[in-house]
């Protein structure tokens, strides 16, 4: 875990890759528990039997619920001490590269394209998130994200 006493000091790495997050093990319960709080019961998510014998051999996690970790993926791999609260603002950009079969690790590279400085002791940041699949070289999903914090 990488840890930034104050936004500042974050900011002053725009441009590059900040942290790298923990791996997270993707599970048939998160599925289905993403399934009933979204309503989205697509076969190839929940129906473990049709699933191993449709396209992917198994079932496979939302895009959404792969993009939902985004703060999970955050938590585990940085911390910035002097802050009050953060928002998710946003996302400039999504893509869903590849799917993510139940029993996969996942962890996320973040990289810091924009930091702004807001009112009220406020940042804006926009990042780059590149879901990684263990063993695999092409990401699952991709995102460019906006959060802001407040100090």
């Amino acid at each position: 875990m990488r840890i930034f006493e104050t936004f500042a000091e974050l900011s002053k790495l725009a441009g590059q890759e900040v942290a790298l997050s923990d791996w997270i093990t993707i599970t048939q319960e998160q599925i289905n528990l993403f399934a009933q709080a979204t309503g989205d019961h697509q076969w190839i998510h929940v129906d473990v039997e049709r699933a191993r014998a449709g396209p992917f051999g198994a079932p496979i996690a939302h895009g959404f619920f792969t993009l939902s970790l985004i703060p999970a993926f955050f938590q585990s791999a940085m911390e910035i001490r002097q802050y009050g609260m953060g928002v998710n603002y946003g996302l400039n950009k999504v893509r869903f590269t590849s799917p993510v079969p139940v029993g996969s690790r996942l962890r996320a590279r973040l990289t810091l394209l924009k930091s702004e400085v807001l009112p009220d002791k406020g940042f804006q940041m926009t990042w780059l998130v590149s879901v990684e699949k263990e063993g695999v070289d092409k990401p699952v999903c991709v995102a460019e994200s906006i959060s802001r914090r407040y100090g």
